[in-house]
């Protein structure tokens, strides 16, 4: 289905480059104090004197021909950080995005912290990638003041150029007398927005899309270093299974086959007998041909089961101040990731220390963990990062990483370790499962004037305890701003099953339920889905705008249809979201966002879309099950994610802001769903979301 991108301000055709940029005072203190914080010293050995290289910070270099290279300090699992670093350096730095190469950052305390997740890329690298790049520039624009002997404010920035009435020195005949410069010494400003020619306003695709669609993009997957082997493992046939005995004889006699070896949960990953061949074939062979026996875990785990029991650990009723004239109860399922890249890693341990190529979330992190776990110092190892065939929160799990290092242990070689999608769904680190229960007190018109919300769920179990609080899922999940007071309850029981992030956290099971339980309320009282919300978010607010801009652009309801809306305000940006259901199926839905100032319109646009296709998928289908012991799901053969036909139209639209910039990668997935569902018909006359799922 087509999609449709309107800016409020278009602006028309957009620029070539950034506007002209002299250099004035930034606080510097704030560069260096940000959340995105360098511990390691900014001016780089290749900015002494005499260098042929401009290098003022670890983000940003250009070669002796005016060649702009630029450090993504984090990972792109898809939602194009490479390519906003890019355009937040060449909008300061005065130069066409289209002229920048981008390099990976391997993990390195040097460029601060490294994971991305909770839609913090944008907004932690939005002040240190253009303060390096604006950086490099007054450094430029001041080594050409001083050879044309004039002040620096009378000089300017433009095209990969320092100009001065009339003159023109390009960057490459600069460089080196920039390289002598401190850049301690020299004052430094920001292009302000009124002058911003690259963001928001540069129809730039991804800087990697060309090498993305003609297959020369190394992911995780392509990552194979000389002599490396292949490893595959035969996973716990039940849950929390454990190795019990292991007859290799048969692989071991697989022709290939150099290594077989059990892994041990927690240490190991998940746990299993992995098989070492040199290629992914022969580690087939080899696991086909393993017999194994299991203990322990529990081979009758049923998910029907653990939704009775979460729905029976509900918190108990809230006391009400008046008439509950409304009660829902709904249920959520299991979800798996399923990025379309399985899990995979590379790992060569050896007398010099421990390499590891992984697409992951963190790969400072990752390094700093490894080094513990194996007694190394942290110099000795050495994190690539590679690009990543999507993660929504899954690679923030290293489990794979440590089945690399263990089977690298027992085959004395670099060993890359590939999941199978049935691997993938099987034996993911999934959504929780969570039940919500919501009461409300209406006035005479139908308008809510308290409500209770009541949540039992798990905690995310593979990412540690800190994770598994009441505290932490209700600070996650409750984002509720409408202007309807009530208590949140929230118990959280033990996971019978490894659980993790995935994409928006609780906000996913919060706002779902939130929303469109606003929903029934709208349906009971005969309103219109959006005057009952416009009735209870306070005027002028940032969701309010949104809501307006998103139903303005939708229109009436069309004859014959069904419409959800539903709003969330989150990661420092709001969205309002406007569905509408003919014929069984929702055709058309309308976005309205609020990010703050607007880096790359494309992908903004792409992250909105992804968003909604998350929300088709889980609320017509997709979910994860368990009996006997095992996820009966396997592929997206049964795991059915929506294809390009289950997909509405979805139009978006950008809100005018002046507020600081704000993350959208989880933003929209949490009030598609509930829009979505609402207007299908789930819970809105307050049956129960879910009938059936477990």
């Amino acid at each position: 289905m087509p999609l449709r991108h309107v800016l409020a301000d278009p602006g028309g055709r957009a620029p070539r480059g950034p506007a002209g940029a002299g250099c004035a005072v930034i606080n510097r203190r704030a560069f260096l104090g940000g959340v995105l914080v360098v511990s390691a010293p900014l001016v780089l050995p290749g900015s002494a004197s005499g260098s042929t290289s401009l290098a003022p910070n670890v983000f940003v270099a250009l070669d002796e021909h005016g060649r702009v290279t630029v450090t993504a300090p984090k990972p792109d699992s898809g939602q194009g950080v490479r390519t906003v670093v890019a355009l937040l350096v060449a909008e300061e730095l005065a130069v066409d995005p289209n002229h920048v190469s981008v390099v990976q950052a391997p993990g390195d305390p040097a460029y601060g912290s490294q994971f991305v997740g909770n839609s913090l890329s944008v907004r932690t690298l939005w002040e240190p990638m253009r303060t390096a790049g604006a950086t490099a520039r007054c450094l430029l624009v001041t080594a050409a003041a001083r050879r044309w002997g004039v002040p620096v404010d009378e000089c300017t920035a433009r095209d990969g150029a320092v100009l001065h009435r009339g003159r023109r020195l390009p960057y490459a005949a600069l460089v080196r007398d920039a390289a002598a410069l401190d850049p301690a010494t020299v004052p430094v400003t920001l292009v302000p927005p009124e002058r911003w020619r690259v963001l928001g306003r540069t129809r730039t695709g991804r800087v990697d899309v060309k090498d993305v669609v003609t297959g020369r993009a190394r992911y995780g997957i392509d990552n194979r270093p000389r002599g490396a082997l292949v490893a595959v493992v035969l996973r716990p046939p039940w849950i929390g299974a454990r190795v019990d005995a292991v007859d290799d004889a048969a692989a071991r006699a697989v022709p290939g086959v150099v290594a077989v070896t059990a892994l041990e949960p927690g240490t190991a990953g998940q746990g299993g007998v992995a098989v070492v061949a040199r290629s992914m074939p022969e580690a087939l062979r080899g696991r086909e041909a393993l017999r194994v026996t299991w203990r322990d875990g529990t081979p009758t785990a049923d998910s029907r089961v653990w939704l009775a029991e979460l729905e029976a650990a509900l918190p108990p009723p809230a006391a009400a101040p008046g008439p509950v004239a409304f009660e829902a109860t709904y249920r959520l399922p299991l979800l798996a990731h399923a990025p379309m890249e399985p899990m995979n890693a590379t790992a060569r341990l050896s007398a010099t220390g421990l390499d590891v190529w992984a697409p992951t979330q963190d790969p400072g992190g990752l390094r700093a963990d490894l080094a513990r776990r194996f007694g190394l110092a942290e110099a000795d190892v050495r994190v690539e990062t590679a690009l990543t065939g999507g993660s929504f929160g899954r690679r923030a799990d290293n489990d794979v990483v440590l089945e690399a290092v263990a089977c690298s242990r027992a085959a004395g070689a670099p060993v890359t370790v590939l999941w199978t999608r049935e691997d993938d769904v099987r034996h993911d680190s999934y959504r929780p499962m969570s039940v919500h229960r919501l009461a409300a007190v209406v006035d005479d018109a139908g308008v809510p004037t308290w409500r209770s919300h009541a949540v039992a769920t798990w905690p995310l179990s593979a990412l540690g305890p800190f994770l598994g609080t009441p505290e932490f899922v209700k600070r996650s999940g409750d984002q509720f701003r409408y202007a309807v007071p009530g208590p949140v309850d929230v118990v959280v029981r033990p996971a019978p099953l490894r659980t993790g992030l995935w994409r928006a956290v609780y906000a996913g099971h919060f706002q779902y339920a939130e929303e469109v339980f606003l929903g029934a309320l709208a349906r009971r009282a005969g309103l219109d889905q959006v005057e009952l919300r416009r009735r209870v978010l306070p005027a002028g607010s940032r969701l309010r705008r949104a809501l307006d801009a998103a139903a303005e652009r939708a229109g009436a309801t069309p004859a014959g249809a069904t419409r959800g809306v539903a709003c969330h305000e989150d990661y420092g940006s709001v969205a309002a979201v406007v569905a509408d259901s003919t014929d069984g199926g929702v055709k058309r839905v309308v976005v309205a966002v609020d990010v703050g100032p607007v880096v790359h319109p494309s992908g903004l646009r792409a992250q909105v879309e992804g968003g909604v296709v998350d929300a088709v998928s889980t609320v017509f289908g997709a979910q994860i099950t368990v009996r006997d012991g095992q996820v009966v799901q396997s592929s997206f053969r049964d795991y059915a994610w929506a294809r390009i036909d289950d997909v509405p139209e979805v139009d978006v639209v950008v809100v005018p802001s002046e507020a600081p910039v704000g993350g959208l990668g989880e933003l929209v997935y949490p009030p598609a769903a509930a829009a979505l569902a609402i207007a299908s018909g789930h819970a809105v006359a307050g049956m129960p979301v879910g009938v059936g799922i477990g």
